[in-house]
């Protein structure tokens, strides 16, 4: 699945998108300024998306890349 591909199925299986989860994450004190935390890892943002939205691990794991700042919206 392409990475837009994963950011078509969050949105229509949480109604959130990329900037939503952006400030979801800030409000969880997993980022500051817009950047994720040194401290937190993967998994901490894999355990938050399974259990508040249900989300697997690749659609987690594109949440994650978002939050690094390896991906963003207009990534493949």
């Amino acid at each position: 699945m392409s990475f837009q591909g994963y950011l078509k199925t969050i949105r229509e299986k949480t109604g959130n998108g990329p900037a939503e989860f952006r400030t979801l994450a800030e409000q969880k004190g997993f980022t500051a300024e817009g950047k994720l935390k040194p401290e937190v890892k993967a998994g901490d943002i894999v355990n938050w998306l399974k259990n508040d939205f249900d989300l697997g691990q690749g659609h987690s794991m594109a949440i994650y890349a978002l939050l690094k700042g390896i991906k963003n919206e207009d990534s493949e």
